[in-house]
């Protein structure tokens, strides 16, 4: 697992995500979040958040981030529904 903690990251969104999708990355980004690398794929990541999971590149090149995807996040769905 990585840790990301920058301010500064530059976040490409080549897929037209939501603003507000692509501002809640880039606040678990400076905030430290971990990053799960996919085994299959060097530079790929996934960023588990409470209710969603991204699906990002970090280009070795210059440290932007590429947001390839955005899906609900299973484990995070189960914990809201313990809690209700």
């Amino acid at each position: 697992m990585v840790a990301c903690a920058s301010t500064e990251v530059r976040i490409e969104n080549l897929r037209n995500h939501s603003d507000e999708t692509v501002v809640s990355l880039r606040s678990l980004l400076a905030g430290g979040a971990t990053l799960i690398p996919d085994p299959k794929r060097r530079g790929f990541y996934e960023l588990a958040s409470g209710s969603l999971v991204y699906y990002i590149h970090v280009s070795p090149v210059n440290g932007n981030i590429v947001l390839l995807a955005v899906w609900p996040n299973p484990a995070g769905q189960a914990d809201a529904n313990q809690a209700a």
